[in-house]
């Protein structure tokens, strides 16, 4: 057993000024040595930050160790190392199911995305689960925790708006030609 894990039997109960002391005193150490590790700022902070907050869930056993922040600095080291692996898995995967081929997006998409833009939300979000999703009336009422009613006021409302910003966006495309 490495010497900074050996705990001494014979110190009193630990104190949370300790933890304060402590933290206050090395955070900017242990940032210092994970970001050395990941080479990102944010997630060294949130990996310094993850083993402090489970040095203080087990204050009562690490602040007996003869060197606490030891104890400290090799759990965020192992979470450095654990967080570097799942991204090494997680951009393997990627490689292989990331598709090469993606289709354009013509210019109707774009032009119906606009105009859906421009719609108010609970209109937008009815129009959506309906006509995209398929979703039929009722549930979209459910999901929207609306009433059924309003739902097809919201969908009828959506519709014309969208059939008037789409007639003007072929009005425009057609002047410019």
């Amino acid at each position: 057993m490495p010497e900074s894990d050996r705990r001494a039997t014979d110190r009193p109960p630990p104190a949370a000024a300790d933890f304060d002391a402590l933290y206050d005193a090395r955070y900017g150490d242990v940032v210092a040595m994970v970001y050395a590790l990941a080479g990102d700022l944010a997630e060294a902070q949130d990996l310094a930050q993850e083993a402090f907050c489970r040095a203080w869930q087990r204050w009562g056993d690490v602040s007996r160790y003869d060197d606490p922040l030891a104890w400290i600095r090799r759990v965020a080291a192992n979470l450095a190392t654990s967080r570097w692996r799942r991204g090494r898995v997680a951009r393997a995967y990627l490689g292989r199911e990331r598709t090469t081929d993606v289709p354009a997006l013509s210019p109707d998409h774009v032009a119906l995305v606009a105009a859906l833009r421009r719609l108010p939300k609970e209109q937008r979000r009815a129009v959506v689960l309906h006509h995209l999703i398929d979703l039929p009336v009722a549930e979209v009422a459910r999901e929207m925790d609306a009433a059924v009613g309003t739902v097809k006021s919201w969908l009828h409302r959506g519709r014309a708006a969208l059939a008037a910003e789409l007639a003007h966006t072929i009005e425009e495309v057609t002047h410019r030609d």
